[in-house]
């Protein structure tokens, strides 16, 4: 698997859109971006899709370079050596991965969407929402309520989160062994995580993720998920039974 394989095949990617986590907001332009198979779907104050387009080149290149000349950035499921002259993605996956105790791969998702969200903003837009497979990075100014995809669960769908404005900037990523690429070591059909960072809260959904195997597991991998710096809140399905911990408000 060379880099571009590597980054398509953990990027979120997923062919059926309905996998996508419901975001319920108004009054923003809807745009979607795809370069290879990096497929964003956008909300910002207008359409920015060029912007949009360039940071997604920009840091796939970033990706895909720094895994030609160090490439267990792509294979390790563990946390590997921090790199202070690497581009900044890499050291912010390098560094929240090592947070939650998986690889940096675990965090790319989410990192793509946090950084093309933050070139955005930084582009002149006030709000900003990133969808990447399912992992979400958002700033706004209104209530946004996003529902829960969680695969054959009886619970999917019918879950909503309601996220504040004074919550965000907010990454909310979920983790699951039974929807799309993601490598899971575990068996839950969502681990949805709340961090400021979309990049931990990618890596720890994956964490946390790959310790449920059954409803026995749930409360354990909560209190594991709660004590990584930096996660507010947690969301657990697994079949039929579900957990949460953390700054979470379920409507």
């Amino acid at each position: 698997m060379d880099a571009t394989d590597a980054i398509d095949a953990m990027d979120g990617i997923y062919r059926e859109r309905r996998y996508r986590n419901e975001v319920r907001e108004t009054g923003l332009a809807t745009f979607e971006v795809q370069v290879r198979e990096t497929d964003l779907w956008i909300r910002a104050d207008r359409d920015m899709t060029a912007l949009a387009r360039e940071s997604i080149i920009k840091y796939r290149n970033y990706l895909e370079e720094y895994i030609r000349i160090r490439p267990e950035f792509r294979d390790s499921l563990q946390p590997i050596g921090f790199d202070p002259v690497a581009p900044q993605i890499v050291r912010t996956m390098l560094e929240e991965s090592a947070k939650a105790g998986v690889g940096p791969m675990a965090a790319v998702a989410g990192a793509v969407a946090q950084f093309v969200g933050e070139d955005i903003l930084n582009g002149s837009s006030s709000q900003v929402i990133v969808e990447n497979g399912g992992d979400i990075y958002l700033k706004s100014g209104r209530e946004v309520r996003i529902g829960v995809f969680a695969g054959g669960s009886p619970l999917s769908g019918k879950i909503v989160l309601k996220i504040s404005p004074e919550m965000s900037p907010l990454g909310i990523c979920t983790s699951s062994a039974t929807v799309g690429p993601s490598l899971s070591l575990g068996k839950a059909d969502a681990v949805c995580v709340l961090a400021r960072s979309a990049a931990l809260a990618d890596a720890a959904a994956t964490a946390v993720g790959n310790r449920i195997r059954g409803r026995a597991d749930i409360d354990p991998a909560l209190r594991f998920g709660s004590k990584i710096s930096g996660v507010t809140g947690i969301l657990v399905i697994a079949g039929e039974n579900m957990g949460a911990c953390g700054e979470l408000e379920l409507v």
